[in-house]
């Protein structure tokens, strides 16, 4: 497959969980900040209602913070109703749409990490590729990924992913699933849990 439809495939799984929740759990908070799991899809959706010539706008408005501009504009989508914002999910399942400046492993990252965003909240099971993820880990510790996924400099510790061919960095050792290192690199209390080694507080006291 492509990485295009791995992105592709991603949604249209992540849409199919949307399709299971209840009320209560469209409200319950994701992983991802303060953001409700609703909140959440509509942040999913926002890339493909707001055309650039908005979302500059909106970025002018914020005085170049591009969080600030996304949080303002995903505000206004979450004003829809869930089963609408499902449906454009999975009507753009396979757009795509690559915020300006980053490659295509951008999307496919973030679609990986809100899906466990989304997924962990309500107790639906991971099934997704380790190799996957291992895309997403190399991309994650570049200077790329410090725009809107490592909002800080990662401490000196080796990372090892014990389910797919995959270490980074030197130092006291923090190891377990693929998932596991990429949901603490994006700063998710939930993905440290699952790791194990001599570096984990380490790493468990910069993710907080």
């Amino acid at each position: 497959m492509t990485i295009w439809e791995d992105i592709a495939a991603e949604r249209l799984a992540l849409a199919a969980v949307f399709d299971e929740l209840t009320d209560a759990q469209w409200r319950a908070p994701s992983l991802c900040g303060e953001w409700s799991i609703h909140e959440l899809a509509a942040h999913l959706v926002m890339p493909f209602r707001v055309s650039m010539p908005r979302f500059g706008l909106a970025l002018l408005r914020a005085r170049g913070n591009f969080e600030k501009a996304n949080v303002a504009l995903t505000a206004r989508v979450a004003g829809s109703p869930s089963a609408e914002l499902v449906a454009d999910f999975r009507a753009n399942a396979a757009s795509h749409f690559t915020p300006p400046g980053m490659e295509p492993i951008a999307p496919l990252s973030e679609i990986l990490i809100h899906g466990q965003d989304v997924r962990i909240p309500v107790g639906v099971a991971d099934t997704r590729d380790p190799a996957l993820w291992a895309q997403t880990l190399a991309f994650l510790v570049t200077p790329a990924a410090r725009r809107g996924f490592v909002s800080r400099r990662i401490p000196e510790l080796e990372l090892v992913a014990t389910d797919v061919d995959w270490r980074h960095g030197s130092g006291p050792r923090v190891g377990g699933p693929a998932y596991a290192l990429a949901l603490a690199l994006a700063r998710r209390a939930p993905g440290v849990a699952a790791l194990s080694g001599p570096g984990q507080e380490t790493l468990a006291a910069w993710v907080a």
